[in-house]
């Protein structure tokens, strides 16, 4: 079978991984990555053996698939190209900057037959994927995410940078309409939001409380769902997951809990970019919908931009 040619748009901090991963994969050939920055891609290009290119419009005509990995502003007209050019693409977290991007990316790929995977890494981490077996009709939800400050994506506010992946998760495993958002957030270092919560309630009865910043003095990222018959806590960094259910056989004195069994998974450490990008190859090579699919993206970024407004509003009138 011949290998899947795919290039890298955007070679930075995270789109240098991309390249690395891609160069590994047997069933794909690495033809070239592209940066403005000719220095960086010629640099990067150089230590996976593949091509350099300063315009991605060069690197097109090489390949069948691409990541698009070059700042938010500029998804939308990149990916537009790529569809254009008949090409597959995987576009990275957020989506596009605005609604009606996204459904015109939606529009083009499926007038087009094209596969578009959006770039929400954590629905590869293990942890996240025991949750669909494990979590029915939540009622309460509990996120932190938390990062020590790092410079990188201030493009964009921290609800797009980081809460959106706890957003994308929390929207995949409630299934259901959100009624209401009540959010606060400030800027503290950067132009945009650092810090934010929200309140998502939900048509199901589900409440969510959400809280992401880039400005801790830890790293944290932890989830607890509540549901009529257990409690379940995720620790994304040490991979652990916490069951606590309803069982009458554990009534008994040495039970933590009375009448509650309490239940405790690890998962070994995982290369979720790396899982990422193998699942969007296969579903280049065969034709299957993407595991993240662009609908799904917009249903994140859509929640994500609802929370900037208002912060945003509420930061305006608190100037003014």
């Amino acid at each position: 079978m011949s290998k899947i040619r795919v290039g890298v748009i955007g070679v930075g901090y995270l789109g240098k991984f991309h390249a690395e991963k891609y160069s590994r994969m047997e069933n794909v050939q690495l033809m070239g990555v592209a940066d403005i920055h000719d220095a960086l891609a010629k640099e990067v290009a150089a230590r996976f053996n593949t091509r350099a290119f300063s315009d991605y419009r060069e690197l097109l005509g090489h390949v069948d698939a691409v990541s698009i990995v070059v700042p938010t502003e500029h998804h939308f007209s990149v990916a537009l190209e790529c569809v254009n050019h008949d090409l597959d693409v995987l576009i990275e977290k957020p989506m596009t900057a605005t609604l009606d991007q996204a459904d015109e990316l939606i529009r083009m790929a499926k007038s087009k037959g094209r596969v578009m995977q959006i770039g929400h890494l954590e629905r590869f981490n293990p942890a996240v994927i025991a949750l669909n077996d494990i979590v029915h009709e939540p009622m309460f939800i509990e996120a932190h995410r938390l990062g020590i400050f790092k410079g990188r994506s201030t493009d964009v506010s921290v609800v797009l940078d980081l809460m959106i992946h706890d957003i994308d998760i929390i929207l995949n495993v409630v299934k259901s309409e959100i009624k209401s958002i009540q959010a606060v957030g400030a800027p503290v270092i950067c132009e945009h939001a650092d810090i934010a919560n929200v309140r998502l309630e939900f048509a199901s009865g589900c409440v969510a409380n959400v809280t992401a910043s880039r400005i801790s003095t830890k790293n944290q990222r932890k989830i607890r769902l509540f549901q009529k018959d257990a409690y379940v806590s995720v620790d994304f960094t040490s991979r652990k997951i916490t069951t606590i259910h309803r069982d009458e056989s554990a009534a008994c004195a040495d039970s933590l809990i009375p009448g509650m069994d309490i239940q405790q998974r690890s998962f070994s450490e995982a290369d979720v970019l790396e899982d990422e990008l193998v699942s969007y190859i296969q579903a280049v090579s065969t034709r299957r919908a993407p595991v993240v699919s662009g609908i799904a993206g917009r249903k994140a970024l859509q929640v994500a931009l609802s929370i900037t407004d208002q912060i945003n509003t509420a930061i305006k009138l608190y100037i003014n």
